[in-house]
């Protein structure tokens, strides 16, 4: 590492992987050093410089590799072991999300980089929530914190706008399969979506999950869920998310006494199939800009106090609707990411999405499915043994 470059090798080279590769180039603050992927075609075909280190053994290339970092855009189920092989090794990490398929496994993960920390206590360890850059989210976070809501009454997302076809889950024999990726929906399409809602309102006491499994696909993981959650403080939250709507929608409501907090995805024209960078933004890569998307309706006086104390039966209280500003972030969500962990690592700046709280995404997904499995309402932190018995037991036999 020099003073102000990380030297990063990246492991696992497939979409994300491709394009994590080209914003470490472009940054001025990290340095590509090696790359590593496991398949020997996709290897021999990366389009980079050809005395760039190519490793197709994770193990290899942080043992005959000056680096600094590794970015790890592997599989799921890999990214526990890589991150305790970088760690054992002294190496700072940026994981994709989500952290590991069950909490059980995140909680490994986690461990490891404590214990590795008492021996290197400015060891880095962030996990690829790029959306948490996203303007209107950072807007949404700011007004929440800066108690602008009050006390909050109810979060509820509905987030159905992930349609897939059946050629998408036909076209990697891993693909919404338990063994292949833990699950479905709920881990593929929206590890960001459940980090962003306890990202903004906090993690839930109790959760009762309704999952459906194969019910739009020929597949036999969920493409469709509905989840009710219930917090320590009396909010309560629900989630509801599917592979299976077309048109579909993204609806975010926070309620509080002092106000509702509403941002809605404008519909966006549908995107030229030959146009990748339409594409990955149709996709939920990129920052959607719509105008008035962000809407806040404030009250006049809490909603709380109006229950209680007014003498008249039918009133409302009086609110006024407002347009909230927000600034889109100057480049691509996963560049910020990148640049924020080389910073990290320079010069001690403080992480966007530090990867320990990348359990709680997996807490509530896992949550969700137990929930449903048990057709019972679960407490939070679930027992993350019962979760990997239980996943155990749907890739030896799937649910129907």
């Amino acid at each position: 590492m020099t003073q102000n470059q990380v030297r990063i090798g990246i492991i696992g080279i497939g979409n994300m992987g491709g394009k994590h590769a080209q914003h470490i180039i472009d940054l001025p603050n990290t340095a590509l050093a090696a790359l590593c992927e496991s398949n020997p075609a996709r290897l021999a075909a990366l389009d980079f410089p050809p005395d760039l280190p190519r490793f197709s053994d994770y193990r290899a290339m942080l043992d005959n590799t000056p680096l600094d970092a590794v970015l790890i855009a592997t599989p799921h189920y890999d990214h526990p072991d890589i991150c305790l092989a970088a760690f054992e090794r002294g190496l700072h990490v940026l994981v994709e999300k989500p952290l590991a398929v069950h909490v059980q496994e995140a909680e490994r993960a986690i461990a490891g980089y404590q214990q590795a920390r008492r021996g290197q206590p400015d060891l880095v360890f962030a996990a690829m929530f790029m959306q948490r850059t996203w303007g209107h989210w950072r807007a949404i976070k700011a007004m929440i914190d800066g108690g602008e809501l009050g006390r909050l009454q109810r979060c509820s997302w509905l987030i159905t706008d992930w349609f897939r076809t059946q050629h998408y889950y036909d076209s990697g024999d891993w693909r919404a399969t338990w063994a292949g990726e833990g699950g479905g929906v709920l881990m593929n399409q929206c590890p960001h979506n459940l980090d962003l809602y306890q990202w903004l309102v906090g993690l839930p006491a109790r959760v009762h999950g309704f999952v459906h499994f194969g019910k739009h696909h020929n597949i036999e993981v969920e493409d469709e869920v509905t989840a009710y959650f219930e917090h320590a403080d009396g909010a309560v939250g629900h989630f509801i998310t599917t592979t299976g709507e077309s048109p579909g929608t993204n609806r975010l409501e926070i309620v509080g006494e002092l106000g509702k907090l509403v941002y809605e995805s404008a519909a966006a024209p549908m995107p030229d199939a030959a146009d990748p960078d339409a594409a990955a933004a149709a996709d939920g890569d990129d920052e959607p800009a719509a105008p008035e998307d962000l809407i806040f309706y404030r009250n006049t006086r809490s909603s709380v106090d109006e229950i209680r104390l007014s003498e008249r039966g039918f009133d409302k209280v009086p609110y006024g609707r407002e347009i909230v500003p927000y600034a889109p972030r100057a480049s691509h969500g996963h560049e910020l990411i990148i640049e924020n962990f080389a910073d990290a690592i320079l010069g001690g700046a403080e992480l966007i999405a530090p990867a320990e709280e990348g359990l709680n995404s997996v807490m509530l997904n896992n949550a969700i499915i137990l929930s449903a499995h048990k057709r019972a309402t679960v407490e939070l932190p679930i027992d993350g043994a019962e979760y990997a018995d239980l996943l155990a037991q749907y890739i030896a036999e799937p649910p129907r």
